[in-house]
């Protein structure tokens, strides 16, 4: 399969496409590089992918790469998704996930309209989306595939905007689009803005961890690796015009993932004086539009697509904690690049189609 990896280079794109390459498939990443995308996290491909470096706003770039290579499939992951930031500035969210979603389906629009045969039968677009646009729980159920959307932060606004124009896409002009919506994910090489990540880079750098409002905020906790196989099922085995909700099983309120991550740096990394990491855990004001309770039922991915996990939430923890005090090397180089990258993008956008890693022997 050919496929066009959009946010490839960040957290859960750059997993799926790493599978992807494991599984035979052609992959073309396409990622701005902002401050959470970065080649780095494409290492272990690097000679058996392609890499451009371009906006998701581009409908014409987009539209050129799934012609240049015959695409079978794009999978959308770019997005700005850190909520603390579209708080504090919306519009590169509003741009990014309702304009570039836009641009991409216009441009895949455009490319499948010319298409004939089994390859019009078999392509399809991938929505990638969050539990978030379903707003909050109560202290019972589980959003599903039918919950009404009800997002509160802008971040989760512009996700839903994307999803209702792909959803809309294929209703309207039958683009086969497929639109998935996930719990909170965790594991390797997640940009140190979100809460494990943050809290262990914290604990060990013997800074403050800051937990919002009293803690008590409960997520829904989702290994990325499993988010990723899940969506390859979507890929492959959904239907167009369908939603697939895939959840962890694995609530966790904000203090006892806190807490539990200063367990386990006890255990692998206790400090020369004798105390837990524990007595760094702080209580910061609470963020506005703080949604109390994600949890997501995952039944139909589980019965129409054979979805399962692979992680459970101790153990995928454990191994997250272990690989961030394993890989000091990628945090110093994403984080020192990072801000760096932000200022490089709108150079890089520019001259969009910039090929970092190709396939050997490709020209």
């Amino acid at each position: 399969m050919k496929i066009i990896v959009t946010g490839g280079a960040g957290f859960i794109g750059s997993m799926f496409a790493a599978k992807a390459v494991e599984r035979g498939d052609e992959v073309i990443v396409l990622d701005a590089l902002t401050y959470a995308g970065h080649p780095e996290n494409l290492e272990s491909i690097k000679n058996k992918s392609q890499l451009v470096v371009g906006d998701i706003c581009d409908a014409a770039l987009a539209y050129e790469l799934l012609c240049g290579q015959g695409s079978d499939a794009i999978i959308n992951f770019a997005a700005e998704s850190h909520v603390d930031n579209s708080i504090s500035g919306p519009g590169i969210f509003i741009k990014t996930n309702v304009e570039g979603t836009y641009s991409l389906l216009e441009a895949a629009r455009k490319y499948w309209n010319g298409l004939t045969g089994t390859k019009k039968n078999n392509f399809r677009f991938i929505q990638i989306s969050t539990d978030e646009v379903y707003g909050s729980l109560g202290e019972a159920g589980k959003f599903n595939e039918e919950t009404p959307m009800r997002p509160n932060s802008p971040y989760s606004a512009s996700k839903a905007a994307g999803d209702h124009l792909a959803r809309a896409w294929h209703e309207t002009y039958g683009l086969p689009t497929i639109i998935t919506n996930c719990s909170n994910n965790y594991g390797p090489r997640q940009f140190p803005e979100k809460l494990i990540p943050k809290s262990i880079l914290d604990a060990i750098s013997g800074r403050k961890i800051g937990i919002y409002g009293d803690g008590k905020n409960i997520r829904d906790w989702i290994h990325v690796e499993d988010h990723a196989e899940g969506v390859q099922l979507a890929l492959v085995k959904g239907k167009p015009g369908e939603t697939y909700c895939f959840g962890g099983n694995a609530e966790r309120n904000n203090s006892e993932t806190a807490n539990k991550i200063c367990e386990i740096l006890d255990e692998l990394r206790p400090l020369a004086n004798g105390k837990s990491y524990k007595s760094q855990i702080t209580f910061i004001t609470d963020r506005p539009g703080h949604d109390r309770r994600y949890a997501i039922d995952d039944a139909k991915a589980v019965r129409e697509l054979s979805f399962k996990r692979k992680y459970d939430f101790a153990g995928g923890l454990e191994a997250t904690v272990k690989w961030y005090l394993e890989n000091q090397a990628w945090i110093d180089s994403v984080t020192d690049k990072s801000s760096l990258r932000a200022n490089a993008m709108s150079e890089a956008i520019q001259t969009p189609v910039r090929w970092i890693a190709s396939p050997k022997g490709s020209q």
